[in-house]
């Protein structure tokens, strides 16, 4: 399976068309396959009060004031869509409800995606199953009972996926990533194994394809320091640019694993050894 590389934008638009359109540049022209939204309602999936709640922000001084400003409308995502198929990349979102789940719908996506935030919703992971899309399963903030449950829903569906190693920390630190636990999930649930990293560097991403990871997402921003709980842990294109290069370079060092005395080597032997 060649690598795939998701692109996550997630909010780092900051509900600004424009800067969404140029985050998808940005992962076209470093050779990124796909580029992954956020979709919410906010409605459900946030508690009254908490969105009453104060939060500072460039929209306003609530937290709803805050978490609207970040979503996009339909117009929006007909927009994303017609872009991105103009630019020949795949998109796709992550839903947090079941209602934001069939508003994609209408976009028919190749793809769908469950957030770590979501993998304990069962009723949203039975409906994104019951499409029968390739589905990419982040487990972060997860126990094995948690991706147990999941990959019983998926597996009984017939609907295929990769499991996203992942830890939800925001930026995670390299002591954190674990990335041994591709191992572990690789035997655990015999199925395509992949990377969603929230760390600063691209080192995790690059010894996850080591490990046989097929898939890497990372979030990708303008700038870090812009506004956003996600840009911190979100690289720029710079950084992408590398991740995208040794990701897909390590894939092929990495080889066959099986021994051989090739032509290239023959050449320099009849030049090196002299006793046979």
């Amino acid at each position: 399976m060649d690598l795939f590389i998701i692109a996550e934008i997630g909010i780092n638009h900051n509900g600004d068309l424009e800067i969404a359109k140029k985050l998808i540049d940005m992962a076209k022209d470093t050779g990124c396959n796909a580029v992954k939204f956020q979709k919410r309602n906010i409605d459900n999936v946030y508690d009254q009060e908490m969105l009453k709640s104060h939060r500072e922000s460039p929209w306003g001084s609530t937290q709803r004031e805050q978490k609207e400003g970040l979503e996009f409308n339909e117009n929006d995502y007909d927009e994303i869509d017609k872009y991105c198929k103009d630019k020949d990349i795949e998109w796709f979102a992550s839903a947090w409800d079941i209602d934001s789940q069939n508003f994609l719908k209408k976009y028919d996506c190749r793809y769908n995606k469950v957030a770590s935030a979501m993998l304990t919703y069962l009723p949203l992971l039975n409906a994104i199953a019951d499409e029968g899309k390739h589905t990419f399963i982040s487990t972060g903030m997860s126990t094995y009972d948690d991706i147990d449950n999941a990959v019983e829903i998926f597996n009984s569906k017939e609907c295929a996926f990769t499991l996203l190693h992942c830890v939800s920390t925001y930026p995670c630190i390299d002591d954190d990533c674990n990335i041994n636990v591709i191992n572990t999930l690789k035997e655990k649930y015999n199925c395509p194994i992949g990377y969603s990293g929230h760390e600063t560097g691209i080192l995790p991403s690059v010894l996850a394809v080591a490990m046989g990871a097929v898939v890497i997402e990372r979030h990708i921003t303008l700038d870090r320091t812009m506004y956003g709980s996600d840009q911190s842990a979100s690289i720029e294109k710079r950084g992408l640019e590398l991740l995208v290069r040794d990701c897909r370079s390590v894939k092929s060092m990495m080889g066959d694993g099986e021994k051989t005395f090739s032509s290239k080597e023959k050449a320099i032997a009849e030049k090196l050894r002299y006793f046979s």
